[in-house]
């Protein structure tokens, strides 16, 4: 007969493993965006009047 007792015990360390493996990895991907510089934002300018030149 199966041991089920072992096969859970097994399967809950597993899943926790992973659990805490996500986590840290959301922790640090995290900590990673906030001491990141700010992005060199810049708005371009349009200009109307070089679409119809080169229509």
């Amino acid at each position: 007969m199966p041991d089920y007792a072992a096969m859970y015990r097994t399967l809950f360390n597993a899943q926790t493993y992973a659990i805490r493996v996500l986590q840290q990895a959301q922790q640090k991907t995290e900590e990673m965006y906030l001491s990141a510089p700010e992005p060199d934002v810049r708005t371009l300018e349009y200009d109307d009047k070089d679409s119809e030149n080169n229509e």
